[in-house]
């Protein structure tokens, strides 16, 4: 019996012994999978930085050149209409630089953060008009917004509406760029125990960018302006915020000439009218 019992304590000694040794390999194997990412991780922020670099140097020196020029200008020989024109160019770069670092900063929010949301009951039919009010103030003469849903107008939804404001303005704004006329149609619903939205307008909203290389637009030349008009940083934000909120992004490419956005992240919505 005692040798039994022995045995029986050897095997469980073995036993633990062996999965103390799994388990450091595990766990070492995790480590390094950690190391190596992170050194990734230094690598890409060195070259993006790199690449934010050269991209800022552009408008910065074309501010610099224009504003010593102007400086330079002889009182008694200025030219009135040549002034006017580097200082239209002065503003026009610095509104591009602006918009530029404004996306920087708000792109670095969502990396490399623990999540941190404040949710409140807003009604969804109110939410989406003041988007629907906004979006007019941005779009051309000929475009109209509007908004439809099966949903009832007593609707409510628990929103980090900061968030939710972020990402609508991003997508709004990009398709009141792209669209050049007819409509922008805001569609909202449940789905999946959550909420759905779907933005679709005439113009080309730059689907292909999502998930292209930001690194690459940055090395081209001119890449401020091409950063700026192409909505890539925009975009990224928008797919960061609702992946942040464990939901899904995408833009549909099958269309020629018409843009569909579509976002869904889970989201507790109640309606007296509906079973939610």
């Amino acid at each position: 019996m005692n040798f039994v019992l022995i045995i029986v304590i050897v095997v469980l000694l073995v036993g633990f012994v062996l999965a103390l040794y799994f388990m450091h390999c595990h766990y070492e194997k995790q480590l390094k999978k950690e190391v190596k990412r992170a050194q990734k991780s230094e690598q890409l922020k060195s070259a993006f930085i790199d690449n934010v670099c050269h991209t800022l140097r552009t408008p910065l020196n074309a501010i610099l050149g224009y504003s010593n020029m102007i400086l330079e200008e002889n009182d008694e020989t200025m030219n009135a209409a040549h002034v006017k024109e580097m200082s239209s160019n002065i503003n026009n770069n610095s509104k591009d630089l602006l918009a530029f670092v404004e996306q920087l900063f708000e792109m670095s929010k969502f990396e490399g953060i623990t999540p941190s949301f404040t949710f409140i009951e807003v009604n969804l039919t109110e939410l989406m008009a003041s988007y629907r009010r906004e979006a007019l103030a941005m779009t051309k003469p000929d475009v109209s917004v509007r908004v439809r849903t099966d949903l009832s107008p007593h609707c409510k939804a628990m929103l980090d509406t900061n968030l939710m404001h972020q990402l609508m303005m991003h997508l709004l704004s990009n398709a009141a760029k792209c669209c050049l006329e007819g409509d922008i149609i805001i569609n909202y619903n449940y789905e999946r125990k959550g909420l759905k939205v779907t933005i679709t307008y005439l113009g080309n909203g730059k689907a292909e960018l999502i998930g292209s290389d930001i690194y690459s637009f940055l090395q081209k030349e001119d890449a401020l302006k091409h950063v700026n008009e192409s909505s890539i940083l925009g975009l990224s934000i928008c797919k960061a915020i609702v992946e942040m909120l464990g939901g899904e992004f995408f833009m549909d490419t099958a269309y020629e000439r018409k843009t569909v956005v579509n976002f869904w992240f889970p989201c507790k919505m109640r309606d007296k009218h509906m079973d939610m």
